[in-house]
């Protein structure tokens, strides 16, 4: 199949971004955390390298397109009563950590991490450092709201050793930002830009998300030539995921007319021809780096790593995730927080931990864990070196998985090999579709309706 629309009438669908395996919506309600507690346990019964994200949930304003989990508030006491809490988590958690542990990467996520007064970063900054140990040669990332930024939040983020700051901007034309409530100047993205960079914030990442409602290909590609001149080591663009059925707040979108899946591929198609041309790595999927940044080196490597904060290069890395709705991923276990403040602040407050979900891989799961990790960073399989890592013929293996990918091959999305296969440049605008083939959980109808549409 040779026809681009085609193919796209064929591929929009609903699946996961795979940021972890099986994906968030197959974890398990918790009966109790004993079993949480013995993994854990386990885990550290050596030391190793950790992770550390932090999850900040509130917002002064609500994005209409949001989907993520935040709390909208102008009462700065509210972050005061949310940090109590959450040192409260990390000094329990910490208690529980082999005391070699070394910190190798640090996210602030949110909601809207700069929400915090610079005060309060200098405050979480102290409380991180007096409880775990950091290595030298770490990343500290932190993600920013340049609309609440001042020049005080940028000298405290450097003061605290942040080094990777990611600018929230989504599109910068004004009739765009009023149809998702979030208007935001050039200037104000191009102050913060300089004020990290004189502070020695020098690696900057620009987020921006496409699919949304009056985009078009022109309008956005006008957007992206605008954007680069902050020269960003990175870019994270994002298809926008409408799933108002489950973010109600996403109906407000809907007042505008939004580009249809064609025209969104098409803006794809746009986004890697431009920025592949100006210098940039297309990584995968929304993932653009420069071609001499870390991120482009550990895809040409091979030691390329895919978690909840998207691609990274820290392989082999446990994350323990603090706050409401974070994620840890510890070793072939996922726990994740309650969603809601206010039972974090009760499960807090009455020394319990704030897990609700759940889930430890079966060697089933680790298997196509693996897979699918390999086939979103590297763009290829090789069964061979699949199979005598994990001791079996993965062909037979993956017996249910070679009539979808044939058909995947007919459509011209992969390539075989003699050991296995790779992943064209057309196959790369449905990479998603591709690794559901080893999805054995992608067939739950339940789950699939909340999912984004891979087009």
């Amino acid at each position: 199949m040779d026809n681009r629309q085609d193919l796209v009438a064929k591929y929009a669908r609903q699946a996961p971004r795979y940021t972890s395996y099986p994906p968030a919506p197959h974890f398990k309600e918790m009966e109790d955390d004993g079993p949480a507690v013995s993994h854990l346990e386990k885990r550290n019964a050596g030391s190793r390298p950790i992770s550390l994200y932090i999850h900040i949930p509130f917002c002064a304003s609500l994005c209409w397109y949001c989907a993520c989990t935040k709390v909208i508030t102008r009462r700065e006491g509210d972050s005061t009563e949310y940090l109590r809490r959450l040192f409260r988590e990390m000094e329990t958690i910490r208690q529980m950590l082999n005391p070699g542990n070394r910190v190798v990467q640090v996210h602030f996520g949110g909601g809207t991490p700069t929400f915090l007064s610079p005060e309060e970063l200098r405050q979480t900054g102290k409380k991180l450092r007096s409880l775990f140990a950091f290595e030298d040669e770490m990343e500290f990332a932190v993600e920013i709201d340049p609309r609440r930024m001042t020049q005080d939040h940028v000298t405290a983020l450097a003061e605290i050793g942040c080094n990777r700051a990611s600018i929230g901007i989504q599109d910068v034309r004004e009739d765009v930002q009023k149809a998702i409530n979030r208007v935001q100047p050039m200037e104000i993205n191009e102050r913060v830009a300089h004020w990290l960079r004189s502070a020695g914030i020098r690696n900057i990442n620009i987020d921006l998300i496409y699919g949304l409602p009056l985009q078009s290909r022109g309008s956005f590609e006008a957007t992206l030539n605008e954007v680069k001149v902050l020269d960003p080591d990175r870019f994270a663009i994002f298809n926008y995921a409408h799933i108002p059925w489950m973010i109600p707040s996403q109906k407000l979108v809907d007042r505008n007319p939004m580009p249809g899946p064609h025209e969104k591929f098409a803006m794809l198609e746009m986004m890697i021809e431009n920025l592949t041309a100006s210098g940039y790595s297309y990584i995968g999927m929304d993932h653009f780096a420069k071609t001499g940044d870390e991120l482009s080196l550990a895809q040409q490597n091979g030691s390329l790593q895919r978690n909840f904060q998207g691609y990274s290069t820290r392989a082999d890395t446990d994350i323990y995730g603090f706050g409401m709705s974070s994620i840890s991923q510890i070793g072939d276990g996922y726990l994740q927080s309650v969603k809601d403040l206010d039972e974090y602040y009760r499960r807090i407050d009455s020394g319990r931990h704030p897990w609700f979900r759940h889930y430890y891989l079966t060697r089933d799961d680790r298997i196509r864990r693996h897979t699918i990790m390999r086939l979103m960073c590297d763009l290829q399989l090789d069964f061979i070196a699949i199979g005598r890592r994990w001791n079996i013929n993965a062909k037979t293996y993956f017996g249910d998985s070679l009539e979808p990918l044939k058909e995947m091959a007919d459509d011209g999305l992969i390539r075989w090999t003699t050991d296995g296969f790779f992943v064209t440049d057309t196959g790369r605008l449905f990479l998603r579709n591709i690794a559901t083939a080893f999805d054995v959980y992608y067939t739950d109808p339940e789950k699939q309706g909340r999912y984004s549409k891979t087009v």
